[in-house]
């Protein structure tokens, strides 16, 4: 891929993320000021198309960045980011009131984890497979789940939530860090409109912990994955937690 290519994609994922609208060539050049026609911008596009990085859902339509497209700006695109101070600083201090308070962490946890992320969010321990969920009513506004079959996969999603935290456990043995599933790479069932954020780690009584996040592709992966690792960072204190965070935030 050009460098101009890599641009324009970057550009597409953008604005798909903030509208989940298909991205026309006349946008992009209002908007990102390219210092390119239209015509030249569209033949871009359409070799994006070619290469399987985007797809035209419709004739006339602009395009959609692909599972290849999403993947591509993961890998190549994507620029690391933290948490905020302040985003921090409020998250430790939750925690610590949950602790103080003696309240049921996996359940208060999933709560603040909705919260925080706009997000369905769920928590639990591996072993127990005792989860908590908050936040459903979040998930199912988003525009790419409003059809009837896009809330029956997601059902399905919830009803195998224990043996598909199960698969994914397996999957990521041997590896602590984050790692990003897009669309059909998903390693669970009936998520394949999904993309994942998930990680696990290992708390300091033993025990062994998930972390992951599913929402629409068009996730704010770079967010998604700043939000894992800080959270690996809290439960893997004295948090005897693990959580699982369904998210549908925008990349």
């Amino acid at each position: 891929m050009t460098e101009r290519q890599e641009i324009i994609l970057g550009s597409i994922i953008k604005e798909y993320v903030d509208s989940a609208m298909p991205v026309g060539s006349s946008l992009l050049a209002e908007k990102y000021y390219f210092d390119l026609s239209s015509a030249t911008l569209r033949a871009e596009m359409m070799a994006l198309e070619e290469d399987g990085y985007l797809y035209q859902p419709h004739t006339s339509a602009g395009r959609i960045p692909t599972d290849k497209g999403f993947r591509y700006f993961v890998d190549e695109l994507m620029e690391e980011r933290q948490l905020g101070i302040r985003e921090q600083k409020a998250l430790q201090v939750e925690v610590l009131k949950l602790k103080a308070q003696n309240k049921m962490l996996a359940r208060t946890t999933a709560k603040l984890l909705s919260s925080m992320s706009d997000s369905l969010a769920i928590s639990g321990l591996i072993e127990s497979e005792d989860f908590y969920k908050s936040g459903t009513q979040k998930l199912l506004s988003k525009p790419e789940f409003g059809s009837l079959d896009s809330i029956c996969k997601l059902a399905e999603v919830l009803d195998y939530l224990d043996e598909n935290a199960d698969d994914l456990f397996r999957k990521m043995e041997g590896n602590n860090e984050a790692e990003i599933f897009i669309g059909q790479e998903n390693p669970i069932r009936f998520a394949d409109e999904c993309s994942m954020v998930v990680s696990r780690y290992n708390l300091k009584t033993g025990e062994e912990g998930l972390l992951a996040i599913i929402g629409p592709k068009r996730m704010k992966y770079s967010r998604n994955v700043s939000i894992i690792n800080y959270f690996k960072k809290l439960l893997g204190g004295n948090l005897v937690v693990v959580s699982v965070i369904i998210s549908v935030q925008n990349i």
